[in-house]
């Protein structure tokens, strides 16, 4: 018992040294690289290299080493980095609320969604919410399905549009809004490029393009692939579904893609599946709901549209 209480002190006043430091260990893992870290922080380089020092005596080890001409954290320095960089993220949040409080008609959202919905439907949303609240500033975060799932969990993100919406995540909420219909791409000439519908299992032999592991696509190919009974034989990746079209175009392979437009894309001949194959866009949030007016206000207007 007395260890543990001596255990619990000494974890305490880490704490209590760390508070201080959010700001630099994040940078510091961002940059790698302690001038470049001061240089962001606005403070001399001398104090950084103090404060890191201070940091190791109190942990009782290093939290960097060298690395060509920069340095790289240690297990413990990533650690602690981590760490810093969630908990910044949350008193950043926590000071952007209080301040929006109290100005809800400036306010800001940082809204995160996966690349192939910032065609047309953030941008459709964003514009029509503006139209009403012109003060309102967006951040816009863009990447994987799971690169923005995290993003919304860790309080780096006040909503995410993703597809498919996360399942059993006890930190999320959030509400179906669009089936899409999802197409089987092949380039011209393929030899099922004049069907008018084409069932999944037909695809077995085919070579496929696809987006990388964390995208929701990739995770909606994998699974109806295995629903045919086939493993995919994947010959292209990527992480933008023009490249992935454009790779289809050049006779590469197969894609599984929502509906490119008003008009069909060059050399590409999309395709409806049988049965019919479509993915649920939804709007995820922090189960907590600590909103400020602002993101309440787009969350609800986003919600209206369903």
């Amino acid at each position: 018992m007395v260890d543990e209480s001596r255990e619990e002190a000494v974890d305490q006043r880490l704490a209590t040294e760390l508070a201080p430091n959010l700001a630099l260990l994040a940078t510091l893992r961002e940059t790698g690289n302690i001038t470049r870290a001061a240089q962001a922080l606005g403070v001399p380089q001398p104090t950084v290299s103090r404060r890191l020092a201070a940091l190791a005596e109190q942990l009782g080890a290093p939290l960097t080493m060298p690395a060509g001409r920069g340095i790289r954290l240690t297990r413990a320095g990533t650690m602690l980095a981590e760490s810093a960089a969630r908990a910044l993220a949350v008193v950043e949040s926590g000071a952007r609320q209080a301040r929006e409080e109290i100005e809800p008609a400036s306010g800001h959202v940082v809204l995160g969604f996966q690349h192939l919905l910032g065609r047309q439907l953030v941008p459709r949303l964003v514009r029509e919410f503006r139209a009403r609240q012109p003060g309102v500033r967006f951040t816009l975060v863009q990447g994987s399905r799971q690169h923005v799932v995290d993003r919304l969990a860790e309080g780096a993100a006040d909503l995410a549009l993703v597809a498919p919406m996360p399942a059993d995540h006890p930190e999320l909420s959030g509400r179906a809004l669009i089936a899409e219909e999802l197409l089987l791409c092949v380039p011209e000439g393929h030899r099922l490029g004049q069907r008018r519908r084409v069932r999944f299992t037909e695809l077995a032999d085919e070579d496929f393009v696809m987006l990388e592991h964390g995208y929701g696509m990739r995770q909606i190919t994998d699974d109806l692939c295995a629903e045919a009974d086939f493993e995919p034989r994947v010959a292209f990746e990527g992480q933008e579904s023009d490249t992935v079209r454009g790779l289809v175009a050049a006779g590469l392979g197969v894609a599984l893609l929502p509906k490119f437009g008003p008009s069909r894309p060059a050399n590409v001949v999309e395709i409806p599946l049988s049965p019919k194959v479509t993915r649920t866009i939804g709007l995820v949030w922090p189960a907590a709901e600590r909103f400020t007016p602002a993101v309440r206000a787009f969350r609800d207007h986003v919600l209206a549209q369903a």
